[in-house]
């Protein structure tokens, strides 16, 4: 057994050093931190890698938009696979409206008559809504008929970011680096919403099944498959089942607030997964019980030249 050892902060201490005194105590929420932000550190730079990144929650509206396409933008993700909400919300700033700082015991009643949208802490305009309808029709319909008959979730995706003008969008950034965004029940948010009314009166098909075939294509053709795992829901588990065919992932991150006393997905730890074959083994795995709005940014920034 090793020595707890006692953290030292020190006046200018950059994010890395901060992290490094964890590791130094080693145990409790402090030592799987700085177990997680080594365990990213060789996902993001040993090139035999392919990094997988599970979004889930509202990880846009709460002020991580810039993180993520960052992170695409610097060549660290090679897919996405997210809520179809948190795309919406990126296609929404993209299009100039913005989250607004609300309050936890706001009265809804109130907001709903002014027009806005809560989550949690976070306010949104439903105008905007209305603009990412208009926007949606008019970008599906510039796509030739001919793709829409029978397109991935990924490709019409790419479609919606190639006419964004927004440099700092996620979507915007995934399509100019090929970086597909797997989006497995898109149809489960308001832009979802807007290409299934559209779908209703003109010609637009999206085959799911190829967004499958993509991200199992991608996994099974990587050396080896690192993921880092926010929230849990759908995107955790079509992150964690497309890697079945080869064996499993190699190494994760998992940062979720939810409790896996209940035996669901989101709360469960990785450690679960390997029964199913879904990750190969115990030595490059880390669950963090925590806020991925705190946690994210702190692991991205000792991870990487940012902190």
């Amino acid at each position: 057994m090793h020595h707890v050892g006692q953290i030292k902060i020190k006046k200018g201490m950059r994010v890395r050093e901060i992290i490094r005194e964890m590791g130094k105590a080693g145990v409790l929420g402090a030592g799987r931190l700085a177990r997680a932000v080594e365990v990213t550190r060789e996902i993001f730079n040993d090139e035999d890698y392919t990094c997988l990144l599970g979004l889930a929650g509202p990880m846009v509206p709460g002020g991580l938009r810039q993180v993520i396409r960052d992170l695409v933008d610097k060549n660290y993700l090679d897919a996405i696979v997210s809520t179809g909400a948190n795309i919406t919300h990126d296609i929404i700033e993209a299009m100039g409206y913005r989250h607004k700082t609300g309050r936890i015991d706001a009265d809804d009643p109130t907001l709903r008559r002014l027009g806005f949208g809560r989550i949690y802490d976070i306010n949104v305009e439903m105008k905007a809504f209305e603009a990412l309808e208009k926007r949606t029709y008019k970008i599906v319909g510039n796509i030739p008929e001919d793709l829409r008959r029978n397109i991935s979730g990924y490709e019409i995706l790419w479609e919606i970011g190639k006419r964004l003008r927004d440099e700092n969008s996620i979507l915007k950034t995934a399509y100019r680096k090929n970086v597909p965004i797997i989006c497995p029940a898109l149809h489960d948010s308001m832009l979802g919403m807007n290409l299934w009314t559209y779908s209703t009166f003109k010609t637009l098909r999206i085959n799911f099944f190829k967004d499958l075939s993509k991200l199992v294509e991608i996994s099974t053709e990587a050396k080896k498959v690192g993921a880092i795992i926010i929230g849990g829901g759908l995107p955790k588990h079509h992150l964690l089942v497309s890697n079945t065919l080869r064996g499993g992932l190699d190494a994760a991150v998992q940062i979720t607030m939810d409790r896996p006393e209940a035996g669901g997905l989101s709360g469960a730890p990785l450690e679960e997964a390997i029964s199913w074959r879904k990750i190969k083994g115990k030595n490059r795995i880390v669950n963090l019980i925590g806020d991925a709005t705190i946690l994210f940014p702190l692991i991205v920034a000792a991870a990487t030249d940012g902190g």
